[in-house]
């Protein structure tokens, strides 16, 4: 009787350990994904923001 509960004890541990694992890696996975759909939109921002100041610039030096 106590082997039966041991037995279902370990195969409870190992079955939690695999979901877990699975589901870590899973929301690391999407982490991922959205810190470089993040990072493009960033440089997207940020190329927008240099051609508005060369804009800025370029007027500046026409009017001196």
């Amino acid at each position: 009787m106590m082997e039966t509960i041991y037995i279902i004890i370990v195969t409870g541990l190992i079955a939690l350990f695999f979901v877990s694992l699975f589901l870590y890696i899973n929301r690391s996975s999407r982490n991922s994904s959205v810190r470089k759909n993040e990072t493009v939109n960033n440089g997207e921002k940020l190329n927008k923001i240099i051609e508005q100041n060369e804009k800025i610039i370029s007027l500046l030096e026409k009017n001196q």
